[in-house]
């Protein structure tokens, strides 16, 4: 394929490599000119110095031809931007992008960007695994339908147990796909199936509903009088 990555850092340079090894056509753009000749360097001449964000240095480079436009600069504003050029100016079929701020992938979704790459949310979803405490852990992320499955444990002291899936209080539109008994066989549960401590359900959700999710979860019965 033919893979552009706007960035030159780090980053980008282990990226260029890595993709380079694997036989793919590369071009990395980089404003920085010691980057850039660090890069060509250990590389060849696949990196132009230019801004990712300007339209005339992206037709220098041909991202019209493109298969895959990778942005991994610092600044999230400056991935959007080069993203966004490349697919509605250029046609480019794949656009990634690097997200500093985690707090931006759901606006980066929402303009079009098909694959968001978080460090922040990579760490956090590696701490989620080791934490049995924790109740919701990322699985997969559905980016075409806008949905997320997560494995959700029902917490020891959580308010759902005894409730029936449908009376639980899920957020609307989320769907249990499969419960997981110790003792017993996973099976794809009814409405009307009753949950218990230490369960733990796939379940199909929106990514703003996560934090409603965690938090019915996590949270106490009412105590009573």
């Amino acid at each position: 394929m033919y893979i552009i990555v706007v960035g030159g850092g780090d980053i980008g340079y282990y990226l260029a490599r890595a993709l380079l090894d694997e036989r793919h056509e590369v071009a990395v753009v980089e404003k920085d000119a010691r980057k850039c000749q660090r890069i060509i360097d250990t590389m060849g001449a696949v990196c132009i110095q230019g801004d990712g964000c300007e339209a005339a240095t992206l037709a220098e480079i041909g991202t019209a031809r493109a298969d895959m436009f990778i942005a991994v600069t610092d600044g999230d504003d400056d991935n959007l931007v080069a993203c966004q050029l490349a697919k509605h100016k250029f046609g480019v079929p794949r656009t990634v992008s690097r997200l500093t701020n985690p707090k931006n992938e759901a606006i980066f979704k929402k303009l079009g960007i098909d694959v968001t790459v978080s460090s922040t949310n990579l760490i956090l979803e590696h701490i989620e695994l080791e934490v049995p405490s924790h109740p919701l852990t990322h699985l997969m992320t559905l980016r075409d339908l806008g949905l997320e499955l997560v494995e959700v444990k029902v917490l020891p002291h959580s308010s759902v147990i005894g409730r029936k899936i449908k009376d639980a209080g899920l957020p609307p539109g989320c769907l249990v796909s499969l419960l997981v008994r110790k003792g017993q066989k996973p099976y794809v549960p009814g409405n009307d199936a009753i949950l218990q401590a230490d369960d733990q359900l796939l379940v199909v959700t929106k990514p703003e509903q996560e934090t409603m999710l965690r938090g019915l979860l996590a949270s106490a019965p009412a105590s009573e009088g």
